[in-house]
């Protein structure tokens, strides 16, 4: 039972329903993982890299937000619990103990390549059921394909 009554019609709001919660859950642990590495980080471009998952964490967090906020205006209790997250991330496991640089890098441009392509997916299942859903995210797939090009830019040559 929801308290708020969507706009949408119902085969729609399932549509956005599973577009905002997979979202939400691929922001929730990109920032989890963002901030994992960036306490682990070691290695001769530590700085940089330390720097650039503070802006993928702000990002993530940031649109997170806003993916939940939405959602509950359209009458969907967001899920961002970390049973939920952990069953339904398309973001990949880091490993324990201390982080390389380079392995840093390579698993932030894979981490966003994942989020990505599914966001990119849930662009096209909202065009029709929600466009204000679909602009939110297009917004936020903008935002993760820079930090993915900064990451890949990093990681000239595998190195």
């Amino acid at each position: 039972m929801s308290v708020v009554k969507s706009p949408l019609a119902e085969e729609n709001l399932k549509v956005v329903s599973d577009a905002l919660q997979g979202a939400l859950v691929d922001l929730v642990d990109l920032a989890l993982v963002g901030k994992q590495i960036h306490w682990t980080v070691i290695g001769p471009r530590f700085r940089t890299v330390h720097f650039q998952l503070d802006d993928v964490v702000s990002t993530a967090r940031t649109h997170a937000d806003t993916v939940a906020e939405r959602a509950s205006a359209l009458g969907i209790a967001p899920d961002g619990r970390a049973e939920t997250v952990a069953k339904q991330s398309a973001v990949g496991n880091v490993k324990e103990g201390w982080t390389q640089d380079t392995d840093a890098v390579r698993t932030l441009v894979d981490a966003l390549g994942s989020v990505i392509s599914r966001m990119r997916e849930r662009i096209a299942a909202t065009d029709e059921p929600d466009p204000v859903t679909q602009d939110i995210l297009i917004g936020l797939t903008r935002d993760l394909e820079k930090h993915h090009w900064m990451f890949q830019a990093e990681n000239v040559n595998g190195h």
